[in-house]
């Protein structure tokens, strides 16, 4: 059987070896094997950047907002936030840490820009245990005490403010009745510093005062909600229903899944659409296998015939020109992976490429390769490659010795 196995292996290469006098047809089989090589190299560098902004946007995500938020339904304040932190950690043993936030939408000004922004009071001493913000600071420093406003890069930048400018901050909702009508709640507030988060939904929508300011700023007794960091972010669906069944109605759990539902099934849904169509050029570079091993039995049309009269059966002529798909499909298969590695290498460690954030939410374009994705990919070429090289084999296993010698 070994024998065997070495006689068509040998023929194998032979017949694929590029000869002298045989150019198209030595053409055709470079170009199946490049198009295989092109179709597996784009197809995981296109899976790589997909992982790597699925990763990058999920960070940034959970960097801003917290994977648990606690609300109440009919939306009024919480008053007893204490007494449900201290309770929840007792009975939840994953939660790590917990903050008190106020969120209420509010005009800003500046000279004589003015803008809408999401106002969102915070406990200055524990919120950068639920949020990265604090370490995304670019100019100036996260100081919320006395009255004092931290921006998102973007919303300062339309506000032309700068750190230590005097902010006015307006509530649409909260208004003082005067004898000429009623006057809206506003605050004076000192720009003390200007974050970047990489995300433009962020920056520019988003302004932080302290939750006291926030208070008396909305005419708020308690907070809007409380946010929550668990041990596994990803287990914050499971979490959330045991927390609402912790806490009864009227309160609500928000996980951070949920509140970006939309954006994520389109990054899901995204990488199953590109893998589907990058998967269409490796099947259209199969189909030059099948050309050129097309193009290998019409020329060797006599010695098949030699080798069937000599007794080869069907089934080793069979695979004789399967062999010749693999090694044509794994070939380029493999340099397509080497190739892929290192585009994604370098894509991922000098970040050449810029994006714009208001667009696609990053700045620059990550990459992330993952083992399954290259076992996948490189698996589902060298399958098309054999199922490529199938109709060819079978064709040239059903040759006539005789009437193949006759015709030659």
């Amino acid at each position: 059987m070994k024998k065997l196995y070495n006689i068509e292996y040998f023929l194998a290469k032979r017949y694929i070896r590029i000869k002298k006098g045989e150019g198209f047809r030595s053409l055709i089989t470079l170009f199946a094997a490049g198009g295989i090589t092109l179709g597996v190299a784009t197809l995981l560098v296109v899976l790589s950047v997909m992982n790597g902004m699925q990763t990058d946007l999920k960070s940034k995500v959970l960097g801003a907002t917290a994977p648990l938020t606690v609300s109440r339904i009919d939306q009024d304040a919480i008053l007893d936030w204490e007494k449900i932190v201290s309770d929840l950690k007792e009975s939840v043993p994953e939660i790590q840490d917990a903050t008190p936030y106020i969120f209420e939408k509010a005009l800003l000004r500046y000279n004589k820009k003015t803008d809408g922004a999401i106002i969102r009071g915070v406990d200055p001493g524990s919120f950068s245990l639920v949020s990265d913000i604090p370490d995304n600071i670019v100019v100036g420093e996260f100081d919320l005490s006395g009255r004092r406003v931290v921006l998102g890069n973007y919303l300062a930048n339309r506000l032309w403010a700068h750190v230590g400018d005097t902010i006015t901050i307006s509530s649409p909702f909260s208004s003082t009745p005067t004898p000429f009508g009623f006057l809206l709640s506003a605050d004076d507030y000192i720009l003390s510093g200007v974050f970047d988060m990489g995300m433009y939904e962020y920056n520019a929508t988003l302004a932080i005062i302290s939750v006291e300011n926030a208070r008396r700023l909305f005419g708020i007794n308690g907070v809007t909600g409380i946010d929550f960091t668990i041990d596994d972010p990803y287990e914050a669906p499971e979490l959330a229903i045991d927390i609402v069944a912790e806490l009864g109605y009227p309160y609500r759990v928000i996980n951070w899944m949920e509140r970006n539902r939309t954006l994520l099934r389109a990054l899901e849904i995204e990488k199953k659409v590109m893998f589907i169509i990058m998967t269409l050029i490796i099947i259209v570079a199969a189909f030059n296998i099948v050309s050129s091993l097309v193009l290998i039995v019409l020329g060797r049309m006599r010695e098949i015939g030699i080798l069937k009269a000599l007794g080869s059966s069907a089934s080793s002529i069979t695979r004789v020109f399967l062999i010749d798909g693999l090694i044509v499909g794994g070939g380029g298969t493999v340099f397509g992976v080497v190739v892929a590695w290192i585009l994604c290498f370098f894509l991922g460690k000098y970040k050449f490429i810029d994006l714009p954030s208001d667009v696609y939410f990053l700045t620059k374009l990550p990459v992330e390769m993952q083992l399954v994705d290259f076992l996948l990919v490189a698996f589902s070429a060298i399958v098309l490659s054999l199922l490529a090289a199938l109709y060819p084999a079978k064709k040239a296993s059903r040759l006539d010795p005789v009437e193949a010698i006759r015709n030659e």
